[in-house]
C-alpha cells in the first residue's frame, strides 16, 4: 500500500483528494500548510507527495526546493492552477518530478500517480554501471559522481536509466517520454528538455559542453558513457 501525503490548504479539495486515493486503496495523510509539509516529508515516510503551489507561508515551491536541500528523494507531483509553461518549468528544475494542472480529473490524476510509482519502483536488479567518473547503483537507486552521491529525482534517475540501457541510439523525445514518464503521457518537448539540463549540471563534468548526453538537432538526445 503506497503512502501519499496530500499537501493542500483547500479543506473541500484536501478531502476530495483523500476520498478518492482512499478508494484506490493508498494510504493518505494531508497538511494545508507549506511549514507543515516540510516537517512532515522529512520523515522520510512517504511513497509520493503530492504537492500544491498556492500556499499559506510557505508556497509549494519552495516546499519543493526545501525538501530537495534536505536531500529528501519522495517522488513529488505537483498541483497547479498556473497554465504558464514557466511555473511549470521551475517546479521541474526545483526537483519536482511531475505536476498536474488544476483543473484535473480524478482519472487524470490516477494516472499520473501511478506512472510516478511505477517510474520509481522500476528498475530490477542491473547491477552497476560506470562511465567516466559517474556510477550508477541501479539496485540502491544511487548516481554517485567522483566518489560523492549526486542527489537526482525519481524521474531523472529514470531518464538516466533509460539513457544506459540504450546507450549510443539517438532518442527522440518522444521516446524518452514514453520510457521515462510512461506512454500516452502529456509531457511537451520543454520539459523534457529542462530534465535533460538538470540532468547534464548533475552528472556532466562541463554542462555547456556535455561528454555523455549529446543533442541530436531535429531528433532528440544520443547517450554516449
Amino acid at each position: 500500500m503506497a503512502r501519499i501525503l496530500v499537501v493542500e490548504d483547500e479543506p473541500d479539495i484536501a478531502l476530495g483528494l483523500e476520498d478518492d486515493l482512499k478508494r484506490q486503496g493508498y494510504e493518505v495523510r494531508t497538511v494545508g500548510d507549506g511549514a507543515g509539509a516540510i516537517k512532515l516529508a522529512a520523515s522520510g515516510a512517504w511513497d509520493l507527495i503530492l504537492l500544491d503551489v498556492m500556499l499559506p507561508g510557505v508556497d509549494g515551491f519552495e516546499v519543493c526546493r526545501e525538501l530537495r536541500r534536505m536531500r529528501v528523494k519522495t517522488p513529488i507531483i505537483i498541483l497547479t492552477a498556473k497554465v504558464h509553461e514557466a511555473e511549470k518549468v521551475l517546479g521541474l528544475e526545483l526537483g519536482a518530478d511531475d505536476y498536474v494542472t488544476k483543473p484535473f480529473s480524478p482519472r487524470e490524476l490516477r494516472a499520473r500517480i501511478k506512472a510516478v510509482l511505477r517510474r520509481f519502483e522500476d528498475g530490477g536488479s542491473r547491477g552497476v554501471y560506470r562511465f567516466g567518473e559517474v556510477e550508477v547503483d541501479f539496485d540502491r537507486a544511487e548516481v554517485r559522481n567522483s566518489g560523492a552521491q549526486v542527489d537526482l529525482t525519481a524521474l531523472e534517475f529514470r531518464i538516466l536509466s533509460v539513457f544506459v540501457e540504450r546507450r549510443g541510439r539517438v532518442l527522440t523525445r518522444g521516446q524518452l517520454i514514453d520510457a521515462a514518464w510512461g506512454d500516452g503521457m502529456n509531457v511537451t518537448d520543454r520539459v523534457v528538455d529542462t530534465h535533460i539540463l538538470n540532468l547534464r549540471k548533475k552528472i556532466e563534468p562541463a554542462p555547456s559542453q556535455p561528454l555523455y548526453i549529446h543533442g541530436v538537432r531535429g531528433i532528440g538526445y544520443r547517450f554516449d558513457g
